[in-house]
């Protein structure tokens, strides 16, 4: 007979999979782990001692990052993957989970960007942008959706930008890739609505200090530099952790002062707001130095394996806000003002 004060063999072994996400070594892909906030998320997993299978487009610089993770204390591979490849990228999900026998977590970070006017812009650039931001997302979302339905559990993460929320003068293929991108989460979110423990979730931070301003693709005639106040990478790293962890991950993490008020502004008055961003995006440009057009890394990848991009000021982050709340109360200024009419 059984005895009733110990559990039997059978009830008390639990598959790795089936332990919550707290007390087991999460399997977590990075996609675009080569620098800024996808080498800042790899680092900060591997602390936690996960184990990563990293990818981005370059061997040489996906090297370095996993070294960083071995020391810090995970375990990790490098597999060089084009995520405008949706054939590469579905070797990616069946490489890991050859590997590690399982998929917990797959961050869609990769993304390249382009500036300039509109029709300024080289439609293969706009295209290519489009490619790597949303196909790209797109196809990480495919095959970890496919490996999530046959375990039952899973996270994905897309990584968005108030561009997503916002439209940005200047980046127009870059906002039409982000706010796609939501979408594709609100669509995804829906799809999985019968499967508890599979989530989707978006990281939207405000502007963050990467590599990706140096390295993307200008088409301004002018050295890029950033108006505002800029966030750590390592911070929305920790915010895209904290989802991992969570036995109930939100929908949608907003990261920065400027966030909110962005978003009221946008939503009081669009067209204001827009005036707002593009004075403020054109009057940047108009006091920056010439710089020679560039592609930068759209068709080939970039050298450096930073997660900084170097350009980050000690302004308060205050100011970003103080700033765009600056544009809401013109926009209900003007709101008001139309109403009393």
């Amino acid at each position: 007979m059984r005895s009733l004060t110990r559990p039997s063999q059978e009830n008390s072994k639990r598959t790795s999979s089936q332990q919550p996400a707290q007390q087991r070594q999460l399997v977590v892909v990075v996609v675009g782990a080569s620098s800024g906030i996808g080498h800042a998320t790899a680092v900060a997993f591997a602390k936690r001692g996960a184990k990563l299978v990293l990818a981005a487009r370059s061997a040489d610089t996906l090297a370095p990052v996993v070294m960083e993770c071995l020391a810090e204390g995970g375990s990790a591979l490098g597999i060089p993957t084009d995520v405008t490849d949706s054939a590469a990228v579905e070797k990616l999900a069946q490489r890991t989970v050859s590997h590690y026998g399982r998929i917990d977590v797959w961050v869609n970070a990769a993304g390249v960007g382009a500036v300039g006017r509109f029709d300024g812009v080289p439609l293969a650039a706009s295209r290519r942008v489009i490619e790597s931001n949303l196909m790209g997302h797109l196809y990480g979302a495919h095959a970890a959706i496919q490996h999530f339905r046959e375990t039952g559990r899973g996270l994905l993460v897309n990584l968005n930008s108030m561009g997503g929320w916002v439209g940005t003068p200047f980046a127009a293929a870059y906002s039409a890739s982000k706010f796609g991108v939501r979408g594709l989460s609100e669509s995804l979110r829906a799809e999985v609505a019968d499967l508890p423990n599979v989530h989707i979730c978006d990281v939207a931070p405000t502007v963050v200090d990467t590599p990706g301003l140096a390295h993307g693709a200008n088409y301004t005639g002018r050295r890029l530099r950033m108006p505002l106040p800029m966030l750590d990478p390592r911070r929305v790293a920790q915010a895209i952790v904290a989802l991992a962890y969570s036995p109930h991950p939100k929908p949608v993490t907003w990261i920065g002062a400027g966030a909110l008020p962005s978003r009221v502004a946008h939503a009081v008055s669009p067209t204001l707001f827009g005036r707002a961003m593009h004075w403020l995006g054109a009057r940047n440009l108009r006091h920056s130095d010439p710089a020679p057009v560039s592609d930068g890394n759209l068709y080939e990848p970039s050298t450096a394996t930073s997660i900084d991009g170097g350009v980050r000021t000690a302004r308060a982050e205050a100011a970003t806000a103080a700033i765009v709340l600056g544009s809401v109360g013109l926009a209900l200024g003007w709101w008001l003002g139309r109403r009393t009419k």
